[in-house]
């Protein structure tokens, strides 16, 4: 199986809802599944079909969760020696060359994507564009509204 990586961001987030899936949301739904039997025949019971969904989709992302802290590599920012290139974990300002509209981003794991926050993974279009790219090169990115260039204004690790 292919190791992904992630920031200590990213791990410390999944571990938290990891352990509040556990602790919290699945006692509450066997709960809330005990409580729907309890009203009698179940074979028309919706509370206790609701109960039952929500219990399979709370276990489906358990088991993904589980399986992404256990298959990923945690890579640390600060210890990274490229410190003039764009790497995992970087965060990047770069300038759209034909508008001149700014952008920021931070190279992050799949599951830690979130474009809204400035955060794309590195197997994204512009992810893999980025990486290995210095402050002042060109970058090309073919997006679904046709190929777009930018350039690296700075690259900062936090």
């Amino acid at each position: 199986m292919q190791r992904s990586l992630m920031t200590p961001e990213g791990h410390r987030r999944l571990t938290e809802e990891l352990q509040y899936s556990k602790s919290v949301l699945r006692p509450k739904v066997v709960q809330d599944i005990a409580e729907a039997r309890a009203h009698g025949d179940i074979s028309e019971n919706s509370e206790y079909e609701d109960a039952k969904e929500r219990q399979a989709l709370l276990e489906g992302r358990i088991r993904q969760v589980e399986t992404a802290i256990a298959t990923c590599e945690v890579i640390d920012i600060a210890l990274v020696p490229y410190k003039d290139l764009v790497v995992f974990g970087a965060t990047v300002v770069m300038q759209n060359t034909d508008s001149g509209e700014e952008f920021r981003y931070t190279i992050v794991g799949d599951l830690e994507s979130d474009v809204k926050s400035g955060k794309i993974s590195y197997t994204s279009p512009i992810g893999r564009a980025m990486i290995g790219k210095s402050s002042g090169d060109e970058v090309k990115v073919e997006t679904p509204s046709g190929r777009r260039e930018f350039e690296i204004i700075n690259i900062e690790y936090r």
